[in-house]
């Protein structure tokens, strides 16, 4: 037993395609959005830390990167058919729970199997950097959605994504990084040049009417 079957297995991650099923112009896949997840998480951080909040680097930085390493596993699951039932969500939750222990025991050296249940573990926690992340993942999608928007895909399912990953961020809406993101971000976004800009405008500000957010 070594290292070598989890560092091998990083290449797998390349090769899985987030938002499966969809006529996509840019593909993203699960390695490139952890990746940009942590980056982005790493930019939240910076502003909840500005606003006074103590971050716990080390382990922000393990959430995010590790947050969707068990898709090795499963896969991406299209969200719809994740959260069609709380029945269908607890049973690829207790499937995911299953499969990360196995690995963990058998591929992971002893001495590392505590570091690495910990960063394999569900990651959206209660904690500051488990709300950081569940922020940064909507933030990501955010921005998938909006450049096949940008770019003119006809599927209805990005602006639904869009509006979903939106509604999601102003779950945390009391965050700093979150009044930022709205307040900074998104009307930057929303600025750019493209076909359909006033309707996604219009989309946009029907979910901020319906979800405020102080001081906005």
């Amino acid at each position: 037993m070594g290292m070598h079957q989890y560092l091998e297995s990083l290449d797998e991650l390349e090769l899985i395609n987030r938002a499966p099923g969809y006529f996509k112009f840019e593909q993203h896949s699960v390695a490139a959005h952890s990746f940009k997840v942590a980056e982005i998480a790493q930019f939240l951080g910076d502003v909840e830390e500005n606003a006074g909040k103590t971050i716990d680097w080390r382990r922000l930085y393990e959430k995010a990167l590790n947050h969707d390493y068990t898709e090795r596993f499963i896969g991406d699951i299209k969200t719809p058919v994740k959260y069609a039932t709380p029945v269908l969500r607890t049973m690829l939750a207790d499937v995911d729970d299953k499969l990360t222990e196995n690995f963990v025991e058998n591929e992971i050296p002893s001495e590392f199997q505590a570091a690495y249940r910990r960063r394999l573990s569900e990651g959206k926690d209660a904690s500051i950097e488990g709300q950081i992340l569940a922020v940064a993942d909507k933030v990501d999608l955010l921005y998938e959605s909006f450049g096949e928007i940008q770019k003119g895909n006809p599927e209805a399912v990005y602006p639904e994504m869009y509006k979903e990953s939106l509604s999601t961020i102003l779950n945390y809406r009391e965050m700093a990084c979150v009044h930022y993101v709205i307040t900074k971000i998104i009307p930057e976004m929303l600025a750019e040049n493209f076909t359909t800009q006033e309707k996604l405008r219009n989309l946009t500000r029907k979910v901020l009417k319906k979800e405020p957010v102080s001081g906005n």
